[in-house]
């Protein structure tokens, strides 16, 4: 009987002994309560004594924890409701201040993050919310960390994941964006006419300064349009070159070139006028300033 007895003590001081002895994992802290008052040091990684039924241990992860922040609907400062979720990583750096002045650090962190993320989206408009991430996840940051100072809980970063935008709102932002590329597609064809207009107009400067310039490009024109081996060429030329064709004719024959020996069209005639392949040629209509004249010859298609 008393083996018996001795035994069962035996067992009691083992298991009261064992009841003592905590392992506190390498990303853990250990904060002791002593009688229900806090004992100042920490416990450190590794095997700890503690006494029995006198002291409790409260184990603190002190590694980075990642709190999801579920979609908050809140209106921004132009007036567009959003729907925003967000990420949140912290990490305890007092762990006697997360168990002392806070009861559940996780839940508290998670209702400010809540509540920080209203707050911020209805202080900045649309266009931040969408183009300067950056400055709104610091903003957001520095809402979030302030009371938790007192709990022992640093903010390592926060960011938005996601920004819902109600369906109205992406058809116009589309049509917007639409508009836009439009705008810059007419801007870059102005952009080239004008430029095209500005050779264009350096090219007619080279050209009066050298006479034989124009007549040269005017054969090359008609090169062109005679390759496309057409029945019917129609070629335009000036009036000035008509009259330089009939005073060099007058020249050669001992006769002063005259006005008159280029015909008039008549009231009823059209403002263009046409000559044969013979070399008549129209003037235009006051009989004073420079025109145009079309040559209308017909070619072969094959052979007759």
């Amino acid at each position: 009987m008393l083996t018996t007895v001795l035994i069962v003590i035996i067992v009691l001081v083992v298991l009261l002994a064992g009841s003592g002895v905590r392992m506190v994992q390498q990303y853990q802290r250990g904060v002791v309560l002593r009688f229900g008052r806090l004992l100042p040091e920490v416990r450190q990684p590794g095997l700890r004594l503690m006494i029995p039924v006198a002291d409790r241990m409260v184990k603190v992860p002190v590694q980075t924890i990642v709190l999801d922040v579920p979609p908050q609907g809140a209106i921004t400062k132009d007036n567009v409701t959003l729907n925003v979720d967000a990420v949140v990583y912290f990490r305890v750096t007092d762990p006697v201040k997360a168990v002392v002045n806070v009861e559940n650090y996780l839940g508290a962190i998670s209702q400010v993050a809540r509540t920080s993320l209203r707050s911020v989206i209805g202080r900045a408009d649309l266009d931040t919310m969408l183009s300067d991430r950056e400055q709104v996840n610091a903003e957001l940051r520095a809402v979030i960390d302030t009371p938790t100072d007192d709990w022992g809980i640093s903010i390592d970063r926060v960011e938005i994941k996601d920004i819902a935008l109600p369906e109205t709102m992406r058809r116009a932002m589309a049509h917007q964006a639409e508009a836009e590329r439009d705008r810059r597609a007419r801007v870059i064809s102005a952009d080239g006419e004008f430029e095209a207009s500005t050779r264009l107009a350096d090219a007619a400067r080279v050209m009066a300064d050298t006479p034989g310039a124009l007549q040269l490009r005017l054969l090359q024109t008609v090169a062109d349009v005679a390759s496309d081996q057409n029945s019917t060429l129609v070629m335009p030329l000036p009036v000035e070159l008509l009259r330089f064709f009939e005073s060099s004719s007058g020249d050669r024959t001992g006769t002063a070139p005259a006005e008159a020996s280029i015909p008039l069209p008549s009231p009823a005639a059209p403002a263009g006028l046409s000559a044969g392949a013979d070399g008549a040629a129209g003037a235009d209509g006051d009989g004073d300033g420079p025109g145009t004249a079309a040559v209308t010859t017909d070619q072969e298609a094959g052979p007759r």
